[in-house]
């Protein structure tokens, strides 16, 4: 009997030595994990999306990007994402890409900006104060030994325009021949387009153009940058005082970004980065500004392409 019950017990302890060393089910280890040198997951990060600011070519590309580059990257820093500086030829290729909200924030001349309020509703955000003003004017300047004294004096003369659509630039200038009794082709033995401001000045400093229209903001800023230009152009005329050239948003922007950009912008003044991002483009601060600051601008406007 008890070699019976011997045998029963050797039976059963093979038999438990078996199933402890056979797999069980299907399970298999793949990987060996040590609690000891855990590493937090790695989390795929989002690109965050630039802040697109257009500048229209007031100035040459070359004068923008060194003017404007301390406040593009004060914005940087104040939004906590990068910045995109993007330019256009022209005025009205920066107004399309402001219609389309392809930009967040745009710098635009003030003809541009009336064009594109009755348009397709541009939107004021903010406007630049220099020397305590938000206004500007359009100096008629020829070379500093030209004989010339007023528009009249430019008839059968070169003439530099600088955007199709400038107020100070071209639509000024247009008016006082219209003045005079003419169009801008039957005055001037030739005109042109140059494109920004500054590349007007020296158009007319190196004598390329007898006479040329300019915004009074980039010509003082060109003199102080280089004073040498003093003995090279002059003013012969003075418009009257018009609205500043405004910064403008899209009405497709969304309402909360808008609020914070003008926000922004109207503190500026309130840093030292700020401050010295101000300097970098010849602006005291930026204010708000409404838009009947610009009704004369559109009373020329009417006056010119109705004369035409």
């Amino acid at each position: 009997m008890k070699k019976n019950l011997f045998i029963l017990a050797s039976i059963i302890s093979i038999i438990s030595l078996a199933c402890g060393c056979a797999p069980q089910g299907t399970e298999q280890v793949v990987g060996y994990v040590n609690l000891q040198d855990l590493k937090p997951l790695t989390v795929p990060t989002q690109e965050v999306a630039p802040l697109r600011v257009a500048v229209a070519s007031i100035i040459s590309p070359k004068g923008t990007v060194q003017s404007y580059e301390p406040l593009l990257k004060y914005l940087e820093k104040q939004f906590n994402r990068p910045v995109e500086l993007i330019q256009r030829r022209t005025y009205m290729e920066t107004n399309d890409l402001i219609a389309e909200g392809q930009v967040d924030l745009a710098f635009v001349c003030t003809s541009a900006y009336v064009a594109g309020h009755d348009d397709f509703g541009m939107q004021l955000l903010v406007a630049p104060q220099v020397n305590g003003k938000t206004v500007y004017q359009s100096f008629l300047i020829v070379p500093f030994d030209s004989p010339a004294r007023s528009m009249a004096d430019l008839k059968g003369k070169i003439f530099a325009f600088t955007d199709p659509i400038s107020l100070s630039g071209r639509m000024y200038p247009t008016y006082l021949v219209q003045q005079l009794g003419y169009s801008p082709e039957r005055f001037f033995a030739q005109t042109f387009f140059i494109y920004n401001h500054d590349e007007a000045i020296r158009a007319v400093a190196n004598k390329l153009a007898d006479g040329a229209g300019v915004d009074s903001m980039v010509y003082d800023y060109a003199l102080s940058r280089d004073p040498s230009l003093a003995t090279k152009v002059r003013v012969i005329h003075r418009s009257p005082v018009f609205g500043i050239p405004p910064v403008v948003v899209s009405p497709k922007l969304d309402a909360n970004l808008r609020r914070q950009m003008q926000k922004v912008l109207l503190n500026m003044n309130d840093t030292a980065d700020g401050r010295l991002a101000l300097e970098s483009i010849g602006v005291e601060k930026f204010t708000t500004i409404d838009d009947h600051a610009y009704d004369n601008i559109r009373s020329l406007l009417s006056d010119v392409n109705n004369t035409r």
